[in-house]
């Protein structure tokens, strides 16, 4: 008879996979534990055995589709006269696994037996996930017990703990009960006598603690650091600089690198992106809005060009003159403060050399600029003193390889170096 074989929860929050390659096909005689086919996951490449014996009836999918866990996988023609059944392999966090091999970086991977109960006055209540989730909460300071699970039967996923430190990360300050901290605060006075100051922090640096918060426990960084010589940069502003300052624009070296990095942006989208973790889905954003982060008397401040990619140099270099000086005199509007894509903070024009930016959540990317110095250099075999920009590019590792971060980097050295070049390409 008929047996509808569904594609089973192999454990470690898999619940959907892709069909690599079909072992059988339609007609062929299989045994028990035969494999079926070979299913890659996010985690691991599996083969899926066979857990009946029996004739292929129908393939259920193509090479390359997706399909996820519950879903018809194979159908067998048993014909061993028992009645058609549906059978689902749910495997239930005591015994996830399937039977089989399981390959991921060439070695076996034993299936998840952790199982976890919390123990109340009243009931006890288990916990369904699976040993990849719990470090992952453990890691980001989350109780899963109290993350509500979207998975099979409960189970929490990976999703669902990001989504809970999330929203747990957006939760203000002043929402917080204050009711044990208060003996404490008074004590430490106490202690401290009149050398301790408590100044309340200002809305604008709560949101700016929240929104670090909300960047760094939510994206991984990575940051990738080099040095570009600009010596030629250098001479080309000192010939145009005077001219324009007698029509009051501040030439600096902003502008020339915002058409650097607008160019990378269009060779490499993923670092004008965002993603989506609910819908799974990398969203590339086709214009450019550049956030310049901004030191004010009030905090850090992220004005934005927007279009910047239909700006001259001139045009540019306005247009950041304009926002830095309406940024700290706190007359920018709000409108001017979102809807950046791609985000550059000057750490360089206090004097910082290297630094490792925080990305400007959602944004996948921020460029990092120290300040220019004079060293010296190899050049043609021969020892030069040249002018070396440091730059520090923080990217999202989730959708960003280490590759592409050397790639953009090279693009703004190529570019950097050469005015003229940089003038045809922008």
């Amino acid at each position: 008879m008929n047996f509808e074989f569904r594609f089973p929860d192999i454990g470690e929050g898999i619940h959907e996979g892709v069909i690599m390659k079909w072992f059988v096909n339609p007609g062929d005689e299989i045994k028990e534990g035969d494999s079926l086919a070979e299913v890659e996951t996010d985690k691991v490449t599996t083969e899926i055995p066979s857990p009946k014996s029996g004739r292929i009836l129908e393939l259920k999918a193509k090479n390359g589709e997706k399909i996820n866990v519950g879903q018809v996988f194979v159908t067998i023609d048993t014909s061993d006269g028992s009645e058609n059944k549906v059978v689902q392999e749910v495997v239930e966090e005591e015994t996830a696994g399937v039977v089989g091999e399981v390959i991921a970086s060439s070695e076996v991977i034993p299936p998840s037996t952790e199982v976890a109960t919390v123990s109340t006055k009243e009931e006890i209540k288990k916990i369904l996930a699976t040993p990849v989730a719990r470090k992952l909460a453990k890691d980001l300071g989350v109780d899963i017990n109290n993350v509500v699970g979207t998975g099979p039967n409960g189970r929490v996923m990976k999703e669902d703990i990001y989504k809970f430190k999330e929203e747990s990360s957006k939760s203000r300050i002043e929402d917080i009960p204050m009711i044990e901290v208060e003996p404490l605060v008074a004590r430490s006075v106490l202690i401290e006598d009149e050398r301790v100051e408590r100044i309340p922090l200002t809305r604008i640096r709560k949101t700016i603690a929240d929104r670090m918060v909300l960047s760094r426990f939510t994206i991984p960084h990575t940051t990738a650091m080099d040095e570009i010589d600009i010596t030629k940069l250098v001479e080309f502003r000192k010939k145009y600089k005077d001219i324009l300052k007698e029509e009051n624009i501040n030439l600096t070296y902003l502008p020339f690198i915002i058409k650097a990095v607008i160019v990378a942006l269009k060779k490499l989208p993923e670092f004008n992106a965002s993603i989506d973790i609910e819908k799974e889905e990398l969203i590339l954003k086709h214009f450019y809005h550049i956030g310049i982060a901004t030191d004010t008397d009030r905090g850090l401040m992220v004005p934005v060009i927007k279009d910047a990619d239909k700006m001259s140099i001139v045009e540019l270099a306005k247009a950041i003159q304009d926002i830095s000086i309406r940024a700290k005199e706190n007359t920018i509007e709000l409108s001017e403060l979102k809807g950046s894509t791609f985000s550059i903070t000057n750490y360089g024009s206090i004097g910082g050399y290297f630094g490792i930016p925080i990305i400007n959540y959602p944004e996948s990317a921020i460029l990092g600029l120290g300040r220019i110095v004079r060293k010296p250099i190899v050049l043609n075999d021969n020892i030069e003193i040249a002018d070396i920009l440091p730059v520090s590019l923080s990217y999202d590792h989730r959708i960003i390889d280490g590759a592409s971060g050397a790639r953009f980097i090279n693009i703004l050295k190529d570019l950097l170096s050469d005015p003229d070049m940089l003038l045809l390409r922008a």
